[in-house]
């Protein structure tokens, strides 16, 4: 691992990301000049390739959420972050997501209780095999044109499988996939 850039504030870490092109970013959310959720959505939507683990103090699902909708593949807690950095990093590097223990095991209360409210049922078998290939891509971190090209087809063909496959779910966007995949064991947080 080789540290190639830091910032001092959002905006320069956009830059820095434009200029560098770093296989991982580690963004502080409390960031001046621009948010770390914002600098994290510009940072992967000029490189989709870019795993942002976002380094946080809060345990608010709202921000995770957030977090994982700007783009980011990981949420690190301030307060473990000597113990999980490196492993975030590598996790992160290699295309799948991570998250703080103690986010992952909250993450997963909260998705079962809400899921219990919704009475959803288990519908995993009523995919079909294509759109759970769809669904472990994306719960990967890997967007809907990574997971064309992995799955050689185009990008709108994947949108259509990405959308049936949430509405067969009841899932609404991605932290959901992201859950939903970390409960059935198709990743591992």
């Amino acid at each position: 691992m080789e540290v190639v850039g830091e910032a001092g504030d959002g905006r320069e870490a956009v830059r820095l990301a434009r200029e560098l092109h770093p296989d991982v970013v580690i963004m502080d959310i409390g960031m001046p000049l621009l948010n770390g959720l914002d600098a994290t959505a510009q940072v992967v939507r000029d490189n989709e390739r870019a795993g942002v683990i976002i380094l946080s103090m809060y345990t608010d699902e709202s921000y995770i959420v957030r977090a994982l909708d700007a783009g980011a593949r990981g949420y690190l807690l301030k307060d473990n972050a000597d113990e999980d950095v490196e492993r975030a990093v590598r996790i992160v590097s290699g295309g799948r997501p991570f998250f703080s223990p103690s986010i992952a095991q909250a993450l997963l209360e909260d998705y079962v209780r809400l899921m219990r409210e919704r009475r959803v049922q288990d519908s995993y078998e009523v995919l079909t095999e294509r759109e759970r290939e769809v669904l472990q891509l994306l719960a990967e971190g890997r967007s809907n044109k990574e997971a064309a090209a992995v799955l050689d087809l185009s990008p709108y063909t994947v949108e259509t499988h990405r959308n049936n496959m949430m509405q067969k779910l009841g899932l609404h966007n991605t932290a959901e996939i992201v859950l939903y995949a970390v409960r059935k064991g198709i990743i591992t947080p």
